[in-house]
């Protein structure tokens, strides 16, 4: 391969490249009523739907920034920001037929590639729209839905609104209420009784515009006995200004059903990255959330699974890297409302010069709630003399004969250890990539090979740059 290819093969991989677009739908800048309005009008969604943005439009504007987030927002410009940019309302569902621009973004993103290779179905979001979305027939015909937020609203109505703002209510939080507002995309997913899906189905969501604003809302039903795997991808391109991505993710887990949901999230430095991610196990269901973190201005991201039924199991496996001027404030939140439940979270975390990783964690369980089960590990790698660790656990256990356990570990790189890796023939970069991969190894075998491979390649990127 020669280096000009090679070269450009990387500058894909890092996300950090945009086309210009001519938009058939735009709100503007700045967040108002008419806003609110407008993005319900070119949707088309019925009145309750539009009742529902606007109480939540009162709650954003009415809910102060809360005190403990660790960096200032003020860039981030709420005004400016642009909430709704569409080329097209419908999906395409055939490739040959999304606009050029967005299939030539997709194509060096490989979202094609990877849909002929491992997967069931997959949908990929251009700003506020999905562009693309493809389910195979066969599951189709065996009930399986997968379609954006959007077209499960219109056309599911009955599955969809029981759970809609359930998990995640928009007084939730300040930035669940602006996705309520304005949430635009995102997949809505049912999987009928006793299906188990044995490939993955995934979402990619990209932001292309300067100074925009990704509102994706996902639902995720998985019905008595089923199971499935949703891998979702994030990258935006590297501007100046702000941008802001402020998703919520709802899932709803019947009894005996397993859901693993999969993050790997790349966003440039200039994203402000404000999610909500909950997930309701019923009895002896289970919530998997795998979650990978690189890349943004601040990330702000606690994946919470609410043990509602006995036997329930939620799990939380989680890598973060911070390079120099990124905060990466991650974790979970176990919260046991029922008996015999059990939760376990693994957290690596990596600070690469002065980038700041901090652990965010809740493990709660009710009086009501008898002998449920917590583990809790957290390790830091610091890179660099400037680099920065925190953790921050909130343990909250008032049920009978329950146990949690809580343990963090905080280690350097050393020069010692660089000194003697290079005496063994390897140069400083292979010898920091070789001890970052065994720092974080036990966690890449989580991931999905595909996956995992392109987790490694991303953080030997981040490292290059240290």
């Amino acid at each position: 391969m020669s280096e000009n290819s090679s070269m450009e093969e990387e500058f894909a991989t890092s996300g950090n490249f945009s086309y210009a677009m001519d938009y058939a739908h735009d709100a503007g800048r700045g967040l108002r009523e008419e806003t609110v309005r407008y993005i319900s009008k070119v949707k088309g969604e019925p009145r309750w739907l539009l009742n529902f943005r606007l109480r939540a439009l009162k709650i954003f504007e009415a809910a102060p920034i809360p005190p403990w987030i660790p960096v200032d927002l003020t860039p981030l410009q709420f005004d400016q920001i642009r909430y709704y940019l569409a080329k097209d309302q419908e999906p395409k569902r055939r490739w040959e037929d999304v606009p050029d621009e967005i299939k030539a973004t997709f194509d060096r993103l490989g979202v094609p590639e990877n849909e002929r290779k491992f997967l069931a179905g997959v949908e990929a979001q251009f700003d506020s729209e999905m562009a693309y979305a493809n389910l195979r027939q066969s599951l189709t015909e065996r009930g399986v839905i997968f379609v954006n937020s959007t077209e499960g609203l219109l056309q599911h109505e009955s599955v969809f609104r029981p759970h809609f703002g359930k998990v995640v209510p928009a007084a939730d939080n300040k930035f669940s209420a602006l996705n309520g507002a304005v949430f635009s995309g995102g997949s809505f997913i049912y999987i009928p009784k006793g299906t188990k899906l044995d490939q993955p189905l995934q979402a990619y969501f990209r932001i292309n515009a300067e100074q925009f604003g990704q509102f994706e809302r996902t639902l995720i039903i998985v019905d008595e006995d089923a199971e499935v795997t949703y891998l979702e991808g994030c990258t935006a391109p590297r501007f100046e200004s702000s941008a802001l991505h402020a998703a919520v993710v709802e899932l709803v887990v019947m009894p005996r059903a397993k859901v693993q949901y999969i993050t790997v999230q790349n966003w440039s430095s200039n994203v402000y990255n404000l999610v909500t991610k909950r997930g309701i196990a019923r009895e002896s269901a289970e919530i998997r959330w795998i979650d990978c973190n690189i890349g943004s201005r601040l990330t702000m991201k606690y994946p919470c699974v609410v043990l509602a039924g006995t036997h329930a199991r939620g799990e939380m496996v989680s890598i973060s890297v911070a390079h120099h001027g990124q905060y990466q404030d991650t974790g979970a939140k176990m919260i046991h409302r029922a008996s015999h439940t059990s939760s376990h979270v693994m957290a690596k975390s990596i600070s690469i010069q002065a980038g700041v990783a901090a652990y965010r964690g809740i493990t709660r369980a009710a009086k009501s709630a008898k002998n449920c089960k917590n583990y809790t590990r957290c390790d830091a790698l610091m890179i660099h003399p400037e680099s920065v660790s925190k953790t921050h656990p909130t343990l909250d256990v008032q049920g009978a004969l329950s146990q949690v356990q809580h343990e963090a570990t905080v280690s350097r790189v050393s020069d010692e250890q660089i000194r003697y890796l290079r005496q063994r023939g390897l140069g400083e970069s292979q010898a920091m990539g070789l001890l970052v991969n065994g720092f974080l190894n036990e966690l890449l075998r989580e991931f999905p090979m595909e996956y995992g491979v392109e987790l490694k390649r991303l953080i030997e990127m981040e490292m290059e740059q240290r």
